[in-house]
């Protein structure tokens, strides 16, 4: 027999684990397909070898990282099946991936794909109902198989095909853990995540902003940007006005954060002589250079970072600030700003 090879989604998670090696167990090659976005796992795309050796070691899975940034951001625009609680398309996130999965099967040779959904676990996107839109949507219809719910459902091509035992796959339904965590012991496998929210648009505070910036928050066009999506996730932000974008570190791991996020428009303020937060002034060099209002930006942006540098004997002082303007650096004395000044900038 030529070889068997499916194609599977992979979250990364106990039940994604699961599926892929169900079907690999019997035989079938399987590539997990490891989807990355601004919104959950974007710093894979730097470590993908690193990330692909330890799946391999840790669950014996050969894992593929793949990037739908660009897709995913036209998808907020205006996802057709909404929006779940806060800000996240679930149900049109999943007919994205699939459909992505479905037009690289050829690249791979890939007869069948594999989700570790479960029927009944989530209540937006893993109704029996929703299950057939995704899969009608997506064009994946008879392609699809759910190995830990399948024998819930209608035998897919797979399963009537012989490329996979019907017998050997599960029953599981509903939120409940315990039919996985025994067949995670059956397999050896014990080292997992926990289930956890990873994707950002589930937080109801970024997901706020990130909705808040979708809805025009700054002047910058319609064009989304992966790199500002991403700038959304990180330290304290304020708007100084309609197309002036602030970002505060809140740590020196966000400070380092930002550092490598700072792109050839950006400026860097930070105060000279005391520890304190990196600010980034997204596209200061196109929009604030040489106008009129770029004096009076410095100034609260300045003062922002000195209002949240560490205090001197208690007390917040005025301070040097440095202005990292990419070919010049200016230096100059700042006044931190009253609370009250900034109130209204915060996003």
């Amino acid at each position: 027999m030529s070889e068997r090879v499916a194609l599977g989604l992979f979250s990364g998670g106990l039940d994604s684990i699961l599926a892929c090696r169900t079907v690999a167990d019997q035989g079938v090659r399987v590539v997990a397909l490891k989807f990355v976005t601004p919104f959950f796992d974007h710093d894979l795309l730097a470590q993908q070898r690193e990330y692909g050796d330890a799946m391999r070691r840790k669950y014996g899975l050969e894992v593929e990282v793949v990037d739908i940034s660009a897709g995913y951001l036209r998808l907020l625009d205006n996802p057709a099946h909404g929006f779940g609680k806060h800000f996240n398309p679930c149900i049109d996130c999943k007919i994205l991936m699939l459909t992505k999965a479905r037009e690289l099967m050829s690249a791979h040779g890939a007869a069948f794909l594999l989700t570790g959904e479960v029927l009944g676990q989530r209540p937006m996107s893993q109704r029996r109902d929703t299950l057939r839109v995704i899969e009608r949507d997506s064009g994946c219809a008879g392609l699809l198989l759910r190995p830990l719910c399948a024998k819930l459902m209608p035998p897919t091509r797979a399963e009537l095909d012989g490329l996979v035992d019907r017998e050997r796959l599960h029953g599981f339904s509903g939120r409940g853990r315990k039919e996985q965590k025994q067949l995670a012991a059956r397999l050896g496998i014990a080292d997992y995540p926990t289930p956890a929210g990873g994707c950002m648009l589930t937080d109801p505070n970024l997901a706020a902003r990130i909705k808040h910036f979708y809805q025009g928050l700054f002047s910058f066009g319609e064009e989304r940007a992966v790199d500002d999506i991403r700038l959304l996730t990180v330290g304290r932000q304020f708007k100084l006005d309609d197309d002036t974008w602030l970002i505060l570190g809140r740590s020196e791991r966000e400070n380092d954060r930002l550092l490598t996020m700072r792109g050839p428009d950006d400026w860097l303020l930070r105060m000279a002589t005391r520890p304190g937060p990196l600010g980034l002034l997204r596209h200061a060099r196109s929009k604030l250079a040489g106008t009129d209002r770029e004096e009076e930006i410095l100034r609260r942006a300045a003062g922002l970072v000195v209002r949240y540098g560490r205090k001197e004997e208690g007390i917040v002082s005025p301070a040097e600030v440095r202005i990292d303007q990419g070919d010049a650096s200016v230096q100059a004395r700042f006044a931190p700003l009253a609370d009250a000044e900034f109130a209204a900038w915060r996003i």
